[in-house]
């Protein structure tokens, strides 16, 4: 069977109009400081699908493949492979000399069980899962997969590049249950975190990790050689955009990940700072409601939300009127890729209004149920959108709490499966790479796995019989027909409300250099002008 990549459809997304390449920028030459887009709560990538929290993971483990700037699956901690005859057994060797932060090397049996922790719990590993008899150790450097039938996308699951991302951990660590997090962050990856510093809503700590072996091919992306230039790396948490883009002027921090969009045309005037965008694939905005719990158990409450959402309110609130970094898309998959396809379901055949959620709400058996909307505080590219959902809500006759907590709370509130009466939510707003929602294999968007799925629950045992059959289509034109099938479904059943599409620009100082695109900071390769 003749298969590309299911990653390698969106290189060149062409999404935005391009922009000037990243470059240069740092600080004191013992200690690169960096801002991030939110305070980190989480330690755990595999619990949790937060951003933060897999920036987070690229500091401190590493993956056995890794994607490279063409959307490529190349060897990362893995030296190679084979598979059998019959597609049904894949032996990943190791490379030599890879080991944990705790001193003990990486064995075949860490690899093993953290890709099966990791398959509980994504929505790509879940639909491998399917496929696979066995994760084994056929010896301490060989990893042996064996399938119950062929996979032929196995190496792009094990390269897969946002949340979550299949991160190798100690087997010891991994035998933590995937819906409890783990609180203790060892991995084998080029930097360590350091706990005795580690302060919640202030600083995250990282120190180089001497014993990290590069690979020695040149770094592309999130593959190839990953050099820790930095022995030090200091998270300052500075929720409040001001405060971090003076800091960044003054040359108190050396890069801010999402500095707010009002301020960047006067720190792009700064002759010391360089403004550019590193993940040219852009993100998208979405909006998520609780399927477990009414009301919006009910598909015809959930299709008056959708009625009453205006994209273009929600883009401006946190980009504003600039249209060069964010664009209306209604399809869940990205607009400007091969399955970014609008319009399918009935519910865009007129212009959403309030008036036609209004009268959609009247008519869906609505009984004036609480809707609580978890929402960050300190979070700008977040919290706007929880504000403009509440008050439309709100004026087609919804009772509406708002509840505005720090983002942190938000993570930790939203794995909840009670009703909002004993902790409970009903929408929590998020975004993430467009690369994590490119097709039916890696979004967790479209999915309906119910209970075993992303918050929200969402529950369609006919999307997940259309998602297997996209893995099994024959060619790209069935493929295509299916995505349309699987994207018209999950938008008639509001699976996920869309906000839009936007590219993010960084902020760093000239004092640096080397940064790396991809779908999100990375720690490696950036150094001292």
């Amino acid at each position: 069977m003749q298969r590309r990549s299911l990653l390698q459809a969106g290189a060149g997304l062409g999404l935005f109009a391009p922009h000037a390449p990243a470059i240069a920028q740092p600080a004191r030459a013992a200690t690169l400081r960096f801002v991030p887009q939110a305070n980190l709560t989480a330690l755990d990538p595999i619990w949790t699908s937060a951003i933060v929290t897999q920036m987070h993971g690229y500091h401190v483990y590493d993956t056995l493949y890794a994607l490279d700037t063409q959307l490529r699956p190349k060897p990362q901690m893995a030296e190679g492979h084979e598979t059998s005859a019959d597609g049904r057994t894949w032996r990943i060797k190791l490379r030599e000399g890879l080991r944990f932060h705790d001193g003990e090397p990486v064995r075949a049996q860490d690899c093993a069980a953290s890709l099966a922790r990791w398959a509980r719990r994504d929505p790509f590993g879940q639909i491998l899962a399917l496929s696979v008899d066995e994760w084994r150790a056929a010896d301490d450097r060989t990893l042996e997969v064996r399938l119950k039938r062929p996979f032929p996308l196995l190496l792009e699951a094990l390269a897969k590049p946002d949340a979550n991302v299949p991160f190798i951990i100690p087997a010891r660590l991994a035998a933590t249950d995937a819906n409890t997090q783990v609180s203790d962050p060892v991995g084998s990856g080029p930097y360590r975190f350091v706990r005795d510093e580690f302060v919640s809503g202030s600083r995250v700590v990282y120190a180089k990790n001497e014993a990290y072996r590069p690979r020695a091919d040149a770094n592309d992306g999130a593959s190839g050689a990953k050099i820790a230039h930095y022995p030090r790396i200091e998270w300052h948490i500075l929720p409040d955009p001001a405060t971090a883009a003076a800091a960044l002027q003054a040359g108190e921090v050396d890069w801010l990940e999402q500095p707010l969009s009002d301020l960047v045309p006067t720190l792009a005037r700064n002759r010391n700072i360089q403004v550019g965008v590193l993940n040219d694939a852009g993100l998208m905005s979405v909006m998520r409601l609780n399927h477990l719990q009414a009301p919006f158990n009910n598909l015809k409450v959930r299709q008056a939300v959708a009625l009453a959402v205006d994209q273009q309110e929600y883009m401006r609130s946190t980009l504003g009127d600039d249209q060069s970094v964010w664009r209306e898309c209604r399809s869940l998959f990205p607009c400007g890729t091969p399955y970014g396809v609008e319009d399918l379901s009935p519910l865009n055949a007129a212009p959403r209004s309030l008036d036609r959620a209004r009268a959609a709400l009247q008519a869906s058996g609505y009984n004036g149920e609480k809707v609580v909307v978890i929402n960050p505080t300190d979070f700008p590219l977040i919290g706007p959108h929880g504000q403009i959902t509440a008050d439309r809500l709100k004026r087609i006759g919804m009772n509406v709490e708002l509840a505005e907590t720090d983002w942190g709370t938000v993570v930790q509130r939203r794995v909840r499966t009670e009703p909002t009466e004993r902790g409970g939510w009903s929408i929590f707003h998020t975004y993430g790479s467009s690369l994590a929602y490119l097709n039916p294999a890696v979004s967790s968007l479209v999915k309906g796995p119910g209970a075993t799925g992303w918050f929200g629950w969402y529950d369609s045992p006919r999307a997940q019989e259309l998602i297997q059959s996209w893995f099994d289509a024959p060619d790209a034109a069935r493929q295509q027909a299916l995505a349309n099938e699987i994207n018209t479904l999950a938008q008639n059943d509001v699976a996920t409300v869309p906000l839009g599409q936007f590219t993010v620009r960084n902020a760093w100082r000239r004092s640096i250099t080397g940064l790396v695109k991809g779908s999100m900071p990375y720690p490696w390769g950036v150094r001292p002008a």
